[in-house]
């Protein structure tokens, strides 16, 4: 299958959450009860799911793991420096600063799911589950100095409890029974139709104007200089070739839509931070494709 096909259907599904967001006439409530729906319910029960299924063996998946810390504590230290940089050090910065290191679910399980199945789901699932406390961290922090509420966000993130109890459940040895296995499989598989539904009914393109050199900055860090240095570790650590399309998969993912919620939610910028999702998001239906296509057998 080549890499345009491979990406078709997920972009597809988020350009028709777009047009049905502008012109489905359902309204800001309804979208905002699919997010909910998706990031609370359908979409722990994928990660749960996958990673109870897995025989996890981290001697053997250690190197992917390195992969992506690596890069992601590179991609955080990069987004730091822009700071400097571009001397732009106030709310516009550290409220846009996640999105430099910061990953989309959604579009990273069902492409993961289309390259290698239900092996390669759980691949990105552990790198997801690893890494959305590292970067939760690095954004809270950026937007206050304060960790008096961290550890309880981290512990209570839906998409952390979902990997962890997997993982918990494989290395336990504890089989799901087949009626609730069923029940947890229809849950994921709606969770990707409709997580990908509603990044493209977030897309948004106002605060264009603004900050554009730091835009460019952290987009530039997201979508082609994490990929590179995902890819120069991975084949240093001579990664086999399906953790390898993997670790290249995830540093090269456009950023999380959540960001804009942690911005609003804690004070900063959130259009600018909107802005810098939908662009990112945009910008990787090209980006994504090439680098796919380095790392094709």
């Amino acid at each position: 299958m080549s890499v345009f096909h491979l990406l078709v259907p997920d972009f597809s599904l988020i350009m028709l959450g777009f047009l049905l967001s502008r012109y489905g006439n359902f309204g800001g409530h309804f979208w905002s009860g699919v997010e909910k729906l998706v990031y609370f319910i359908l979409f722990p029960a994928l990660l749960f799911y996958t990673t109870a299924k897995t025989q996890f063996d981290f001697h053997a998946t250690g190197k992917l793991l390195i992969t992506g810390v690596l890069t992601t504590f590179a991609a955080i230290v990069l987004g730091t420096l822009c700071r400097f940089i571009f001397f732009n050090p106030g709310k516009t910065f550290v409220s846009g600063v996640q999105t430099a290191f910061r990953f989309n679910s959604y579009i990273a399980l069902a492409v993961a799911s289309r390259i290698a199945g239900e092996q390669g789901t759980a691949l990105m699932a552990l790198l997801i589950g690893f890494l959305v406390p590292v970067c939760n961290i690095a954004a809270v922090f950026a937007l206050a100095r304060n960790s008096g509420r961290l550890l309880k966000e981290i512990a209570s993130n839906p998409l952390v409890v979902g990997t962890a109890s997997g993982v918990a459940c494989s290395l336990a040895g504890i089989s799901l029974p087949d009626d609730l296995s069923a029940t947890l499989s229809r849950l994921g598989n709606a969770s990707i139709a409709m997580g990908l539904l509603a990044v493209g009914a977030g897309l948004r393109l106002s605060a264009l104007h603004e900050a554009r050199g730091l835009a460019a900055g952290f987009l530039a860090i997201k979508l082609l200089i994490a990929p590179a240095i995902g890819m120069l570790l991975g084949t240093l650590l001579q990664l086999p070739l399906l953790q390898l399309q993997i670790a290249v998969l995830f540093c090269a993912l456009p950023t999380a839509s959540s960001a804009y919620v942690l911005a609003a939610r804690m004070g900063g910028n959130g259009p600018y931070v909107a802005f810098l999702i939908s662009a990112s998001t945009l910008l990787s239906a090209l980006t994504l494709p090439l680098w796919l296509h380095l790392v094709q057998p």
